[in-house]
């Protein structure tokens, strides 16, 4: 029993900076930030405790609640699927026997190490601004140059694109499911006769849904927190067409100093990203298949 002690004792040893980490910079946030929702806290006063008067004027006040709510979801709606599609494209690619494919790989994945940086979002801005790259490129074929960031109707599509330029995470993800689908179903499916698009859907899809779920649950909770695209490339603007959530937690919290009102904000972000993701289990039992016969 002793020498068994001294295991679990050396164990805890190696993981106490783990331990002292997520106590520190994880946990003692997270609960704190909740109780500061109920508080008017400034940093540089005590806190006040106020009840759900936060939450009040959140909901009945605040004119960019509402906005940056829309602007959120539409960009969660619009980013999430068109990178999970061209992660899963990209990943069909790179499945496929060919010579130096690591390569490719590799660089593939680069982006997903660079895309979240300022450095990157900077230079995504200039190469869509009006006299940017894109519209020189563009113009190259008689196409006249489009405000691609002063458009509200085009801006927070032009900002969810660096998104889904970040797709290599998903990417490697896709291809590891990818290689363990058995070859002998595609041999049985090219004996009955089916085609590409029959084996698509009739055993890549089914085959690597669980792969699928994960990656649409973790690239929704991911975009819901997304800050530096928009913060970086637009600021916000036009018209607050990408005046996304994290932006108005940002601006509470360290514009405007209003740190009991940033945190009423962030814990309903948590609880709308913990809604779908419940909403994403729910539905995951009627289209994710597992070999074991599990849901």
């Amino acid at each position: 029993m002793k020498y068994y002690r001294g295991k679990n004792y050396v164990g805890l040893l190696y993981i106490s900076p783990w331990i002292a980490g997520f106590l520190l910079f994880k946990l003692y946030p997270f609960v704190m930030s909740f109780i500061y929702s109920f508080t008017r806290f400034s940093i540089l006063d005590k806190p006040v405790f106020i009840g759900l008067e936060n939450y009040i004027y959140m909901f009945t006040k605040d004119k960019l609640f509402f906005p940056a709510l829309k602007a959120t979801l539409a960009y969660v709606f619009m980013t999430v699927p068109m990178k999970i599609s061209f992660a899963l494209f990209v990943a069909m690619l790179l499945n496929m026997k060919l010579r130096a494919i690591n390569i490719f790989r590799t660089a593939y994945y680069l982006p997903s190490i660079f895309g979240g940086s300022v450095a990157v979002s900077v230079l995504w801005r200039f190469l869509f601004m009006k006299e940017g790259i894109v519209n020189k490129f563009l113009g190259l074929f008689g196409i006249k140059a489009v405000d691609w960031l002063g458009n509200p109707d085009i801006a927070l599509f032009t900002v969810s694109l660096l998104a889904v330029w970040q797709f290599g995470s998903s990417m490697v993800i896709f291809l590891a499911g990818l290689k363990q689908i058995p070859n002998e179903l595609y041999e049985a499916a090219i004996v009955d006769g089916a085609s590409r698009i029959r084996k698509f859907f009739s055993i890549t899809l089914p085959m690597i849904s669980p792969v699928m779920f994960f990656n649409l649950v973790m690239q929704t909770i991911n975009a819901f927190q997304e800050f530096t695209g928009p913060y970086v490339i637009t600021g916000g603007g036009p018209m607050n067409a990408t005046y996304v959530y994290s932006i108005l937690v940002y601006d509470n919290a360290f514009r405007y100093f209003r740190m009991g009102y940033s945190s009423a904000l962030s814990w309903v972000l948590f609880l709308l990203i913990m809604i779908f993701t419940a909403l994403l289990f729910r539905s995951s039992s009627y289209w994710t298949y597992y070999e074991d016969g599990g849901k």
